[in-house]
């Protein structure tokens, strides 16, 4: 089905529910905040009789960006629940997406889950806050706020590490253009996602003083919950590290460990040229071909994903 197709579809459901309750995936990013807020801020401006929920955990380090609202269980019995920027159902933040009438997904991951009565989904697009900008200007019955712009630009200059990864499109940039036209500080935004906390200063000497880069450019650290104690900082917040290896020459692609549990870690995977997604797939996880997220539950299985990746890496040459 054609794109625009969907967007009409996506549109009508819509219009047709009074109760519209939004969700994206956990341990929420800009791009997710921004998809789903900012969705939800073009329906107000553009339906303000419609009830409009966003649902999820408060993410830490962004309550700047958007906070989430609290919602009954039967708040879901007459909704159209719409999931953001979430590529498989074990993701979605409040497990109850599922109990609306209606389900859309609006994703940019590989549609290897396709869950949802309608699916909009484009792997190819820098974001999902650029697949919601389409969807608005799609229609003249969708406004664009300031509020919903400013989230929008947000999610977008998250996902594009500002503009930096292969995924930024001409189509992107017009997209942003359009955004900075509405009434908001964009500038604010840039530097608040910029910032870091003295906490993630000191990780981010941590991680570079610490990590291994092996002869074939791929890399690793371990964050254990010690070293994350130690340096006074959360799971949550060390999510600011996550692309800082690539500003290494030697690095092409990199793994970072981050204790969650015992015997718990999330892993985080990013690439300059060697496709990882399948790594992470393998590994109790997925996401694109050059920024995808795993898991290891042991020693052994860290080892293991060290070695796939140096192999990775290796045949990429």
């Amino acid at each position: 089905m054609q794109k625009s197709e969907l967007q009409q579809q996506i549109i009508a459901q819509i219009k047709a529910y009074d109760t519209i309750i939004i969700h994206r995936h956990e341990k929420a990013d800009p791009d997710a905040l921004g998809s789903q807020v900012g969705l939800a801020e073009i329906i107000r401006a553009s339906f303000p009789a419609k009830k409009v929920y966003t649902v999820g955990m408060n993410t830490e380090g962004l309550d700047w960006l958007a906070t989430m609202d609290q919602v009954t269980d039967a708040t879901y019995k007459s909704a159209l629940v719409i999931v953001t920027d979430t590529a498989n159902t074990p993701r979605i933040d409040d497990q109850r997406f599922n109990q609306g009438q209606a389900l859309i997904k609006i994703d940019h991951h590989p549609n290897d889950d396709a869950y949802g009565d309608i699916q909009l989904v484009e792997p190819d697009a820098s974001s999902t806050a650029e697949l919601i900008f389409d969807l608005q200007a799609s229609s003249k019955e969708l406004h664009l706020s300031a509020a919903a712009a400013r989230l929008l630009y947000a999610g977008i200059v998250g996902d594009t590490g500002r503009f930096m990864y292969n995924s930024t499109s001409a189509h992107t940039l017009n997209v942003a253009a359009d955004l900075i036209k509405q009434d908001f500080d964009q500038t604010l935004v840039n530097q608040n996602l910029d910032t870091l906390t003295p906490e993630q200063a000191r990780l981010s000497g941590y991680v570079l003083a610490h990590m291994t880069i092996l002869p074939s450019g791929a890399a690793y650290v371990v964050l254990s919950a010690e070293t994350l104690t130690a340096l006074q900082i959360s799971v949550a917040q060390a999510h600011a590290v996550v692309s800082l290896p690539g500003k290494l020459a030697a690095a092409q692609a990199w793994a970072i460990f981050v204790e969650q549990a015992p015997n718990n870690y999330r892993v985080h995977l990013r690439s300059k040229a060697p496709i990882v997604n399948e790594l992470a797939k393998a590994h109790d996880g997925g996401g694109h071909p050059l920024a995808s997220g795993a898991r290891a539950y042991s020693e052994a299985e860290i080892k293991a994903i060290i070695t796939e990746l140096d192999q990775l890496v290796q045949n990429n040459k």
